[in-house]
């Protein structure tokens, strides 16, 4: 694999990890989609029937990016007699650690259509680069 792509089989490690608590019986994990360009990469997380107030995006302290998706349930539907129920969702947070060229002063999110679309885009080369001459003492 690229070395480019590091960061992008960490954001499966959670799902796959089978020692994590389940937060509630009614857990469940989105699936996404990242597509990358010259500019930054596009995160498009599926939430089917889910609202923008269903969402909430955040950086944490350590610079990880957090998507928390909670449908509340209406208690007419909650306490309805179902036939055949096969889905169900409650609450779901996934937290993703970005790649170090993501300029996370200009991160954008939109929904629409039940997807989650999140903007990360790059910094400029100039700042990307760490780089620099180390004085010897």
């Amino acid at each position: 694999m690229n070395t480019r792509y590091n960061w992008l089989p960490e954001v499966f490690n959670d799902f796959f990890d089978m020692n994590l608590p389940m937060r509630s019986a009614n857990t469940t994990t989105p699936a996404i989609n990242v597509i990358e360009s010259d500019k930054g990469y596009t995160m498009k997380v599926a939430g089917p029937g889910l609202t923008k107030d269903d969402f909430h995006v955040s950086l944490n302290e350590d610079g990880n990016l957090t998507v928390k998706m909670d449908k509340q349930t209406d208690d007419k539907e909650q306490n309805s007699h179902y036939v055949r129920r096969e889905w169900s969702f409650t609450k779901c947070e996934q937290t993703y650690s970005l790649p170090d060229d993501v300029d996370k002063d200009n991160i954008k999110a939109h929904v629409a259509d039940g997807v989650l679309t999140i903007e990360l885009p790059k910094v400029g080369k100039d700042e990307a680069q760490v780089s620099r001459s180390i004085q010897i003492g």
